[in-house]
């Protein structure tokens, strides 16, 4: 069971410990005694998507307009996968829960931050590795029931500059780090998780000729996150992550807003 401390009866920290609720828990998240930091970028026709056709795929028009043309009513359309956004499992394969169909417990997760920035600096085409894994686990103890893993490389710093974020070469590969599909596979078989994420365009490494680890991670009932923003704030152990998605009704995902609390 996924879990914030405000929330449930009872769950396990970054090295398995059990947790005691408190109300004091939410005392100090509403009250500024807990740092709380949003992990998501702004939905804008200038955010970077996928690679396609020239124009972006958001609009945002003005229906009705304040005096200073500010909307006062506006409608706006956009891909389910687009800007930060939710992975839902059927996502990888029919059958499998639409994001309206996931369990509220699973959208409150321990944050287990996989940092492979030096990593992806040597190598934009990096994918996280069974090692890293177990690099983590050496120094934190074994990844907490419920966590949401997510992937550290430094890449948000592109995300203002366009083109270099998906990084698309002169052939049309593109090239950005994601997870690994031996990573993806023990996270999944062997570890208790709800999903994974990623601070890049997508949890498969951007010079995937397939989506493998949207198949493990997808395919086994679990979800994704993409296009995070800036993970540096949080530690490596010991934060918490909430989850808000669009709640579309049989959607294969949508744009979410994350919050990382920091106790």
């Amino acid at each position: 069971m996924s879990c914030l401390a405000v929330v449930v009866s009872g769950c396990t920290g970054p090295a398995g410990d059990a947790i005691e609720p408190d109300g004091r828990w939410v005392e100090e998240l509403f009250h500024g005694g807990m740092t709380v930091i949003d992990l998501t970028h702004a939905v804008s026709a200038e955010a970077p998507f996928w690679p396609g056709p020239e124009v972006s795929p958001f609009s945002h028009d003005t229906l009705v307009a304040n005096d200073d043309g500010s909307p006062r009513m506006a409608a706006y359309s956009v891909p389910e996968h687009f800007g930060t956004h939710f992975d839902a499992p059927v996502h990888g394969g029919g059958g499998l829960p639409s994001v309206d169909r996931i369990p509220t417990s699973d959208l409150f997760a321990p944050a287990v931050i996989l940092d492979v920035t030096d990593e992806a600096e040597g190598s934009a085409d990096y994918a996280v590795t069974l090692a890293d894994v177990q690099k983590w686990e050496t120094s934190h103890g074994e990844i907490p029931t419920g966590a949401l893993v997510l992937m550290r490389s430094g890449w948000p710093v592109r995300w203002a500059q366009g083109a270099p974020y998906y990084n698309q070469d002169a052939e049309g590969q593109l090239h950005f780090p994601g997870f690994s599909a031996e990573a993806a596979r023990f996270l999944v078989s062997e570890r208790d998780i709800v999903g994974i994420g990623v601070d890049t365009g997508s949890v498969d490494p951007g010079n995937a000729t397939a989506f493998p680890v949207h198949g493990i991670v997808n395919g086994s009932g679990l979800y994704h996150l993409e296009n995070l923003a800036d993970l540096s704030a949080l530690p490596e152990a010991g934060a918490y992550l909430i989850v808000a998605p669009i709640k579309i009704e049989g959607g294969s995902g949508g744009q979410v807003r994350v919050f990382g609390v920091i106790p």
